[in-house]
């Protein structure tokens, strides 16, 4: 019987720009899904922010009493029949469980051990839970499998794009468990840049202030596809002496759109949509929902561009 008192704090990442490598750091592949612990043998399961998730993937908990008691930590995601993994499957999981006919099934990708049994394995180094790790799942359930790990950097890249479902790399120093940012753990993401027409503004000053991003329909009209990030200062003064109010009212979108399912609608000043700017986002197309899920970040005024010349929204 574990004694960590579950949920526990979970190990958290630090954004960065480049990868790292070399000095003892192990390359794992950075899935596109829902961080989770499990404890194993009991069948489970809580989020990162420990709210119980065990019926929403019953799948997942009833496969996990295969193996001995133990404590996991890692990714849950949705994969297709065709070996596509898919966000916005898991996402249907919100607020249900498993549902007969469903075209995807659950899996967890586990890349760490906290707990085996009675004694608490986060005060030993990475590369020793690793192993252990990799050695109680061997031959177990196929819907709980570790992930992949290398410290050669070529490799690791092969992943990103290379492997479905994968959105970056995590960098982790072999040390002892440590919850929070303080884990050392780094995390990148392959960034995309690629053209939206500005719909809207959002936010009441200036550190606040947003785009709302949008991509025209095949009928000509604007669908509303993102929330940018805040704008910085440069963009700011590109955009002023260019955007024009499309009337006095303010206007309101989804939460959905400027973040997950349950967000807060956003609230919004339409402009004419005349404007194209250059955004950097983690998703080379607004594919899940029909926005990004993570909000783009704007590099600057595409004069060059009409929103005519842009893609249509998916």
């Amino acid at each position: 019987m574990t004694r960590l008192p579950l949920p526990v704090p979970l190990a958290l990442c630090r954004s960065v720009e480049d990868v790292r490598f070399g000095a003892g750091l192990s390359l794992e592949p950075k899935f596109d899904g829902w961080r989770c612990q499990l404890l194993a043998g009991a069948g489970r399961l809580w989020s990162r922010h420990g709210t119980d998730l065990t019926a929403r993937f019953a799948d997942v908990a009833l496969a996990s009493r295969a193996l001995p008691e133990c404590v996991l930590d890692g990714e849950l995601v949705a994969v297709l029949a065709s070996g596509t993994v898919s966000f916005a499957r898991l996402q249907s999981r919100s607020g249900r469980g498993p549902k007969r006919g469903e075209d995807f099934t659950v899996h967890l990708a586990v890349f760490d051990l906290l707990a085996l049994g009675d004694v608490d394995w986060r005060p030993r180094r990475h590369v020793e839970r690793r192993t252990r790790m990799r050695e109680l799942l061997e031959g177990g359930p196929p819907a709980i499998r570790p992930v992949p790990a290398t410290d050669d950097l070529g490799s690791a890249l092969e992943w990103v794009g290379g492997l479905s479902g994968v959105e970056g790399l995590v960098m982790k120093p072999n040390l002892p468990y440590v919850a929070g940012r303080g884990s050392g753990w780094l995390k990148w993401r392959r960034l995309h840049t690629s053209e939206a027409a500005v719909m809207g503004i959002s936010g009441r000053t200036p550190g606040t202030q947003c785009l709302v991003l949008g991509l025209p329909r095949g009928d000509g009209r604007m669908r509303a596809v993102g929330v940018s990030l805040p704008l910085t200062q440069a963009v700011r003064r590109q955009l002023a002496p260019l955007l024009q109010p499309a009337g006095e009212d303010e206007a309101e979108l989804p939460g959905t759109v400027g973040g997950l399912p349950g967000a807060d609608p956003v609230r919004y000043r339409p402009v004419v949509a005349s404007v194209v700017v250059e955004i950097e986002a983690d998703q080379k197309r607004p594919l899940e929902f029909g926005r990004f899920r993570h909000r783009p970040r704007v590099l600057r005024v595409r004069g060059d561009m009409a929103p005519a010349h842009l893609p249509h929204a998916p």
